[in-house]
This record gives C-alpha cells, sequence and structure tokens, in this order.
C-alpha cells in the first residue's frame, strides 16, 4: 500500500519547479507588467487572461476564474488526484520520489472512475497490440511493412504502434480478464450487433495509437494492410467518453516541447509524414484527425506557438488542400503562417525515403514559403500563361492577393516578380493595385485609399487582467464597498500575522460572503501547524478546491506593500458595522412592500418608521467614515 506523500517532500517539489516553466509546456506565456500572460487552457479565449506569477508561484484566469499553484494546475488541467500532480510536477522536475510515494500515482478512487477505467483499458490495448507487432509470428507481416516504410523499431516503439491480427484476440484477452462488457461497448474498441455481441474493430491493420497532450492513448487509427474494395485505407476508433477528433492533434503530446523551442510548428496531413519527419529530427509535427482544422484544434496550436508552417503533399491534391488550409487559418487565427513545399510532386515520407534525410531537412530549412509566395504559384494551375487572356486572369488574381497586404514592402517585393516574369511596367502594376485596395477599402466601410497598401491590422487588446468576482470569474460591475473591503483585509490577515492578530481578536468578527468566511476558517486551522503563510502550501492546504482561485486572485491585487491600524480599522468597520445596517434596510423594504400588498396600514406606519430609523443610523455610520 502506498504511504501518503509528506508535506515536506510536496513541498521540496513545488519549490524545485518553477510554475511558468511547467505552465510553458501546455500555455506559450509572455511578460506583461510584472506577470506572465498567455491564452487560457480551461476555455477558449481571443484576448490572453490567464496570467502567472513568478515570484508568488501561481497562476490565475481573469476571466474563467481558475487559480492555484502548480500542483492545482495540472489537477485541473488533465483531471488527475493530488499524488497524481506531486508525481507528474516531480518528473518534470526530475526529482526521485520513492516508489512507496509514487505507487498513489495510480489512486483507488480516482476524480472520474469511468475515464480511468477507459484510459486503463486503452492502456492495455496498446500494449497488447505492440506485442503482437514486435514479439510475435502473427505481427511478422506488420512489422516487415513498417520496416519497408523506413521505421526502425526505436520509432515503433516511441510511437506506440501495434498490430491487430486477421484472428481476433482483443474481445478474449478481455473476457478472460472479466472486464465489465457495458465498458467494452463504450469504449469504441469493438463493434456490436443487433444481439449485443461484441467483436474486434480492428483486424488485420496496423494500428497508430492516438494520444491526449499528456500522452494517454485514447483511440486508434488502423491502417489497412492488404488493400480491399469494401475497406477504408484508415479506421479511427469511434468517439467515446475520451476521444473527440475535434480537440485531438496526432503527436502533439511529443511535439509540444518541440514546438516551443522551435517556437512553430508543422502541420502535416498524415500519420507516416509525422513520424517520418520525427525520425529525421523535425520533431515539431502534428496532424489533424480530418481533412481541415476544428477551431479547438486552432486553439491548442495558439496556446504554444505564435507561427505554423502547413507542409502537406505537392502534388495537385496536396496544393488544394494547402490552399484550404492557408483560408481557414487565415480568416480564424492569430498564427503567423508559412507553406513548406516537397519537391517533385512528393509527400513528405516518400520524398524522405527517395531523397534521404539531409536532403529532406534541407527542404524545412530552405524550402519556406509565405502563404502569398504559395498563392502566386498556385494561381497558375489550370491556366496556360503563354497566352494573354490566361495571363490577364492570373496577374487580376494575384494582384487581388497583394491587395490584402499590410505590409507595402511585402507588396512591392511581389511586384517586382511580376514585373520580371511577364516584362511588366512597374508602375502600372501598382496603379491597378492601389484601385483594389480602394475597393476593398470601400467594400470594409473604410473608404478609398491612395496608397498601394491595406490599413494595418488593428492593435491587439493590451495584456492584462479584467476585474475578477469572488469566485474569480469576469465580474459585470463593481464589486460592492463591502466585498472590497472583504477582499483586502482577507489578503492583510493572510500576509501579515500582527494583522492576523489583531483583527482575530475582535470579538464575533467574520466576513459577510460564504467563500471569504470559509477561507478564514483554513487560515485558524493552517496556522495552528504554521508558523508563516506560504501561498502555494496554503492552497494545498485546503481540502475545498473551489476556494483555491479565491486566494489566488487576492494575490494579483494591486496594493500597497504596507498596511496601517486605520486601514485595517477603517476595513473591519466597514464589514461588521455597514453590511448589517444593508441587510437590516433591505429586509424592512421587502416587509414594507408586503405590508402594503395585504393593506396592513398600522404594519406600514411600523415599518415605515423602522426605515427611517435605519437609514439615520446609515448615515451617521457614513459620516464617521468620512
Amino acid at each position: 500500500m502506498a504511504n501518503r506523500i509528506p508535506e515536506e517532500k510536496v513541498e521540496q517539489v513545488r519549490s524545485a519547479v518553477n510554475i511558468a516553466d511547467f505552465i510553458g509546456q501546455y500555455v506559450q506565456l509572455k511578460k506583461a507588467g510584472k506577470n506572465l500572460f498567455g491564452l487560457c487552457p480551461f476555455h477558449e479565449e481571443r484576448t490572453p487572461s490567464f496570467s502567472v506569477n513568478e515570484q508568488k508561484q501561481i497562476f490565475h484566469c481573469f476571466s474563467c476564474g481558475r487559480g492555484g499553484n502548480v500542483f492545482s494546475f495540472i489537477m485541473d488541467l488533465e483531471n488527475l488526484s493530488f499524488p497524481e500532480a506531486v508525481v507528474k510536477v516531480a518528473d518534470f522536475g526530475h526529482i526521485d520520489l520513492p516508489a512507496s510515494y509514487t505507487a498513489q500515482s495510480q489512486p483507488a478512487a480516482p476524480k472520474d472512475q469511468q475515464q480511468a477505467d477507459l484510459l486503463k483499458l486503452y492502456a492495455d490495448s496498446a500494449k497488447m497490440y505492440q506485442h503482437i507487432l514486435v514479439n510475435t509470428e502473427l505481427g511478422e507481416p506488420a512489422l516487415k511493412y513498417l520496416h519497408e516504410r523506413g521505421l526502425d523499431d526505436e520509432t515503433i516503439k516511441t510511437f506506440g504502434i501495434g498490430y491487430a491480427p486477421a484472428n481476433q484476440l482483443l474481445l478474449d484477452f478481455f473476457k478472460e480478464h472479466q472486464t465489465d462488457y457495458q465498458l467494452l461497448r463504450q469504449s469504441g474498441l469493438f463493434i456490436e450487433n443487433q444481439a449485443g455481441d461484441l467483436r474486434d474493430r480492428f483486424v488485420d491493420r496496423v494500428l497508430f495509437p492516438i494520444k491526449d497532450a499528456s500522452g494517454r492513448v485514447i483511440a486508434f487509427s488502423g491502417r489497412i494492410l492488404k488493400k480491399s474494395p469494401n475497406e477504408p485505407k484508415y479506421l479511427n476508433s469511434p468517439e467515446t467518453k475520451l476521444f473527440n477528433k475535434r480537440s485531438v492533434l496526432f503527436n502533439f503530446d511529443l511535439a509540444r516541447g518541440p514546438i516551443r523551442q522551435q517556437k512553430s510548428v508543422v502541420l502535416f496531413e498524415g500519420f507516416m509524414d509525422v513520424i517520418a519527419a520525427y525520425r529525421s529530427g523535425i520533431q515539431n509535427g502534428v496532424a489533424s484527425m480530418g481533412t481541415s482544422l476544428t477551431d479547438e484544434q486552432i486553439y491548442m496550436l495558439e496556446r504554444v506557438t505564435d507561427t505554423l508552417y502547413v507542409c502537406y503533399d505537392s502534388d495537385m491534391p496536396g496544393q488544394k488542400a494547402t490552399d484550404r488550409a492557408l483560408k481557414l487559418l487565415g480568416g480564424n487565427s492569430r498564427l503567423n503562417l508559412g507553406v513548406i513545399q516537397m519537391p517533385d510532386g512528393m509527400d513528405p515520407d516518400e520524398y524522405l525515403r527517395a531523397q534521404g534525410q539531409e536532403k529532406f531537412v534541407q527542404v524545412f530549412e530552405d524550402g519556406k514559403q509565405t502563404p502569398t509566395a504559395f498563392e502566386m504559384q498556385y494561381l497558375k494551375h489550370d491556366l496556360n500563361l503563354q497566352n494573354t487572356p490566361d495571363q490577364l486572369t492570373y496577374l487580376q488574381a494575384v494582384l487581388q492577393q497583394l491587395a490584402q497586404l499590410s505590409s507595402s514592402v511585402e507588396q512591392d517585393l511581389y511586384l517586382n516578380q511580376l514585373v520580371a516574369e511577364f516584362d511588366l511596367d512597374k508602375d502600372d502594376l501598382k496603379q491597378q493595385l492601389r484601385s483594389l485596395v480602394g475597393q476593398q477599402a470601400v467594400r470594409r466601410g473604410g473608404g478609398h485609399s491612395d496608397e498601394p497598401q491595406v490599413a494595418p491590422p488593428s492593435a491587439p487588446a493590451p495584456l492584462g487582467p479584467p476585474p475578477a468576482t469572488v469566485d474569480g470569474s469576469t465580474n459585470s460591475g463593481p464589486l460592492s464597498r463591502v466585498e472590497k473591503a472583504e477582499r483586502l483585509l482577507l489578503y492583510r490577515l493572510l500576509n501579515d500575522h500582527d494583522v492576523w492578530l489583531r483583527v482575530m481578536a475582535i470579538a464575533g468578527f467574520h466576513f459577510v460572503h460564504d467563500s471569504y468566511q470559509q477561507i478564514l476558517v483554513y487560515a485558524e486551522a493552517y496556522f495552528k501547524t504554521h508558523n508563516q503563510f506560504d501561498l502555494g502550501n496554503f492552497t494545498d492546504f485546503m481540502t475545498d478546491s473551489d476556494l483555491q482561485p479565491v486566494v489566488t486572485s487576492l494575490e494579483f491585487m494591486d496594493v500597497a506593500n504596507e498596511s496601517s491600524k486605520e486601514e485595517i480599522a477603517d476595513l473591519v468597520n466597514v464589514i461588521m458595522n455597514q453590511q448589517p445596517l444593508v441587510e437590516q434596510i433591505n429586509s424592512k423594504k421587502a416587509e414594507l412592500t408586503a405590508a402594503k400588498q395585504i393593506g396592513n396600514r398600522d404594519l406600514v406606519q411600523q415599518l415605515t418608521l423602522a426605515l427611517i430609523d435605519l437609514y439615520r443610523q446609515q448615515q451617521q455610520v457614513q459620516r464617521a467614515d468620512n
């Protein structure tokens, strides 16, 4: 049985790992003032509101309200238990934990038991399929096929590639282990007939595991070994509780680190292209699970990089797919785009096998194109540029592309190329371009422009937090005076022990809002065993994870470093004296309304006098405060 991870060991792990480095695996962070900001991994947003404070080793999203330390970040992101989170952070920091602690990485009661069971089912399936491929006679034809495609044993192991044989084994394997029938039905690994009988979904196929961002197998894609007119070349798992193809990118788990290092990602068409590039040292590649990127997949990439290169097949279907991808990404993402073209109409996997690694890598170094350069080449297809009508069609289409560019220097570069290719007068081209820019400006409602360029894009919204409410969500209006006082006083109580002793000595003190009062109760218990406040340690100490964002949001307030007795007295007065009056006034007003509705004149008169007296008391308190 695993031992509980001691607090001192947890603290060692937390202290050894910089939260910005750890979160930087998942979110591209940029400095803005005292903090780092990026796109929140917990919800989609266009303006970064996810903040990391390196000094205090905390994070907080000012839009969705998530917040906490490095452990709570990965717990929320990957639905992990606390021991699992500690183990994962320790692994990132290369900190060895005794086996008696790491055994807790498989907790007896996960947050989501069904998800945990499905993950184990897929992990066991992947191990079995790879064992069949690598170690059995049944797998020899598939292994030979992969070797002929250039995959060595190390690559096969890295990607967990396996083989589902013609004689079905998976169902028998799980029946032998008495796996729950309903779990098997829900897994997507089997096909069910009308009688409720199950059979293996994947038969005589090489299997590529599909993994989530954490590297856990959640689905398979199976490539058929023997071509059949009745069978698709690739067969993917159906969508399940684990697998939604819109939000998964093949190889994202392995590519995330290289993407951050290279500051770019390469989008390939197929799994074999990704794998070919990976074994050649181009390890920042991914592939989508369909014909085009989805909004969810685009957002995954936007969180970790600013730049994306499309590297599809260089035959005509691949060129059309590249054109579609550029148009989709250009209108739906913040990414800087480029294209990498394989020579001779080949796909990346074919080119590597034909030309070797050195030339393959050279293409990625020397073969990068801008989207405009690609479009200028792509627009030539289906045109005969030896005849004048097609030349005019082409020039008009290219100028339409150039009119969309915001850089006059870039426009000038491509105009020079047109001048050289078609022996034209540059002034004539510039005049035509100026006319197209003006037409586009009118269509956008921006009037006519005399310059051969469109206006630069509007500046992005400044990085920084919107105001946050008590629960960390975006506040639709200003906080009340009482809540402002509660937030500031709680911050002082936690961070200044003299303030803590002074306020806790006040008889009957309590906060108005439940969340602040609950944190106060946790703090009382915390200070009984801790001499000073440590934010990371305290957020772990609180067993209510909903309160962690409240505490971290306090740390992002812009307040003076030092407090004063007068400040604390004023905050206590607002909380203890003003709020009760507000509550009494609201209560009497509700009673007065009810009395009027039933026509009780005596009660109306009595309540009116009581309400006047309460208003008088409120004015006296406000005058005393001023």
